[in-house]
């Protein structure tokens, strides 16, 4: 895939999400509803501001976000967190800031309530937004339903942009229609049913597909994938079959939807923004979308800040660091394995695994444990060599080394919260799961990436070495 030189830019309707959880253990004496015990507030930006901040959290850069903000409390705290992760181009908005608050306990929603009335005011747009999309290596349309979208200025600017910039496009029922020839729409299945109308058919995947197929010609798109929840995404391209993609069996304690469109269509915005198909696309948006869910949603994204030291610490440490963490009331998660040489899906992993808790303790294998589990020319890289690569990732907070084949033992004394594997494991039983559950913890399986793994690398290299001039070939 060829990465296009240009910014991802994000085009929609910030909103400013509030989460109040607390407890609920007896019932309003004047009325049959649960009263909430007040424990912690959450903050974050929502809908094209969730876009751009997890389009900045997977491409690894900054993102530019083209919304329309209020002047007033909501707006300058909304303000603020976009900041952290985007540059924002800002729109007058008519009206106040549009904000959505959550009452939660025992992980689920109780109720929801929305303020403010705020929409894109009508009249010129600041002159950064048409620099910033002429210069766009990708565009995506966060719909909420609020003008930005709908504004003509913004309509003008999006026609203009040349063929080889792709939008993704992810529309509100009280929106404007995608302009033609956008790359990617991806309406959920309710949405999608309305946007085409007609005749319901008796089967959700043949409805789905019918739908898309109805929309790809109305709109004159390139593809529409219709997200399909637990079940995936449904990609259609016209004529042609639609391409299904299931989702990967995730298991989570802490599984939320909240966030889950917004996930799907930043990840299909970076694929395509990186020159690739929208098969590809769609493939890898629901694989990020699945482990976002699995995670935790945007829930877990407006968590506050662990009150522990977030710096890798030496194994002496790794003790008092759990005390800590579970003082604060937080939540320890541990993973495992050899790690010998680091790559994408174990990095992928180890993010997914940090956003689960609020403190992450990789288990690494020692080089006895590798040789014994791989073979005598394994490891590749000693242990002390993988510890240090894996302290420096911002997502782990501690390494610990065992001797062992499996960490059972280790983690008879940590007690994690959360044990975390990869979904490649779905089906086995391993031996460290009954440990974790029989101190309380859960065990969760994390979407992988396909085709990454150690024992494909050093194949790789085997056999390129092989044909080299000296190598084992010759």
């Amino acid at each position: 895939m060829t990465s296009r030189g240009g910014p991802l830019v994000v085009v929609g309707d910030a909103l400013l999400d509030v989460d109040i959880e607390g407890t609920a253990g007896r019932l309003c004496p004047d009325a049959p509803v649960p009263v909430v015990e007040r424990t912690r507030e959450h903050r974050r930006a929502g809908g094209a501001g969730l876009a751009a901040r997890l389009a900045a959290e997977i491409t690894g850069r900054d993102v530019v976000l083209v919304t329309a903000v209020g002047d007033d409390e909501a707006g300058h705290g909304l303000g603020t967190l976009l900041k952290a992760y985007a540059d924002v181009v800002r729109m007058p908005m008519a009206g106040t800031t549009s904000c959505k608050t959550r009452v939660r306990a025992g992980g689920q929603t109780l109720v929801r309530i929305d303020e403010g009335d705020g929409r894109a005011a009508d009249g010129p747009l600041p002159p950064r937004a048409a620099e910033v999309l002429a210069r766009a290596g990708a565009v995506l349309v966060s719909d909420y339903g609020r003008g930005v979208a709908a504004h003509p200025g913004i309509r003008r600017l999006l026609a203009a942009l040349p063929d080889g910039v792709p939008v993704t496009w992810d529309p509100h029922p009280a929106g404007p229609p995608p302009p033609r020839g956008t790359r990617l729409v991806t309406p959920n299945h309710a949405e999608a049913r309305r946007f085409a109308g007609g005749t319901p058919a008796d089967e959700p995947l043949s409805q789905a597909a019918a739908d898309a197929a109805a929309l790809v010609g109305r709109w004159r798109v390139t593809g529409v994938a219709v997200t399909l929840g637990e079940h995936g995404a449904l990609l259609s391209m016209g004529e042609a079959a639609p391409h299904v993609v299931p989702a990967p069996v995730v298991a989570g304690p802490r599984a939320d939807g909240c966030g889950a469109g917004d996930c799907f269509a930043a990840a299909a915005a970076h694929v395509l923004r990186d020159g690739g198909m929208v098969t590809e696309a769609v493939t890898e948006a629901v694989r990020r979308a699945s482990a976002f869910v699995a995670a935790g949603g945007a829930t877990a994204l407006g968590a506050p800040a662990p009150s522990v030291d977030t710096a890798a610490v030496e194994e002496d440490d790794l003790w008092d660091l759990i005390r800590r963490t579970r003082a604060s009331g937080g939540r320890v998660v541990a993973t495992g394995g050899c790690f010998d040489l680091l790559h994408a899906g174990h990095v992928s992993l180890l993010r997914e695994a940090r956003r689960l808790g609020d403190c992450l303790v990789v288990c690494v294998n020692s080089d006895a444990s590798v040789r014994a589990l791989k073979g005598p020319d394994r490891p590749l890289v000693p242990a002390a060599d993988r510890v240090r690569v894996l302290a420096a990732l911002e997502c782990v907070d501690a390494v610990a080394v065992f001797d062992e084949l499996t960490p059972v033992a280790l983690l008879e004394r940590l007690r994690p919260g959360i044990w975390v594997k990869g979904a490649d494991y779905a089906g086995i039983d391993l031996a460290e799961a009954g440990v974790v559950r029989r101190h309380g913890g859960e065990v969760v399986l994390l979407p992988y990436l396909d085709g990454r793994s150690t024992s494909r690398l050093v194949a790789r290299a085997r056999e390129i070495t092989s044909v080299l001039p000296g190598g084992d070939g010759q």
